[in-house]
């Protein structure tokens, strides 16, 4: 897939409030400061598309970016930004849950983890939830320039082995990526092509 267009919407902490349009949603989330504004902005060919900051916590809306005229990227508020008050994350919390829970044009979530860390446990507990409530959703390992192929191997190893010991049968798909060297940008996106063509196939039942 190529991007040809990405045209900022709406901001809003009110899903109620996000577009009408029946066009396929696809959702970015992660803990605070894991690259996600820099991963948008290089799928999207765009330098501030989505705002980047050195600040964690930055994005504390849902942000809704319509991709060449036929599917939404919704960029979310990040998760587990210590500095954040306790009633902020809160209210981050809720809008967040009612987003996944509520909005019928999501087709697929995808959760951001930093390939640099082990394994942890804010995101494991995410992933959890995604499963529980029954969300299709796919790993996006970031930053996968900064360490050796060794080590981004043996992370992901490692969270396989978590998943197995939390009775997942398998691994949801996930994509290892760069922002900064373009690494898995095609592999993303032709996915995310393929959900789509699957949707408009059966345009009535959406």
């Amino acid at each position: 897939m190529k991007i040809n267009t990405a045209e900022f919407i709406i901001s809003n902490s009110d899903v109620s409030k996000c577009p009408l349009e029946r066009l396929p949603e696809y959702a970015f989330i992660g803990r605070s400061n894991v690259g996600k504004s820099s991963l948008i902005n290089m799928l999207t060919n765009h330098k501030n598309l989505a705002k980047t900051s050195g600040k964690p916590g930055k994005t504390q809306l849902i942000n809704h970016f319509k991709i060449n005229s036929n599917w939404f990227l919704v960029d979310l508020p990040g998760y587990g930004y210590a500095r954040v008050s306790k009633k902020t994350k809160q209210v981050f919390q809720e809008f967040i849950t009612d987003y996944f829970e509520k909005r019928e044009q999501l087709v697929c979530a995808f959760v951001l983890i930093d390939i640099r860390l082990e394994a942890q446990k804010i995101d494991l507990e995410f992933i959890e939830y995604l499963g529980e409530s029954g969300i299709p959703f796919c790993i996006i390992f970031t930053k996968a320039d900064k360490i050796s192929k060794t080590k981004i191997d043996s992370h992901i190893a490692t969270y396989k082995k978590q998943l197995h010991a939390n009775n997942w049968e398998e691994i949801p798909p996930y994509f290892v990526t760069s922002a900064t060297e373009i690494i898995g940008k095609e592999a993303l996106l032709n996915y995310i092509e393929g959900i789509n063509e699957m949707v408009y196939k059966d345009i009535n039942s959406f």
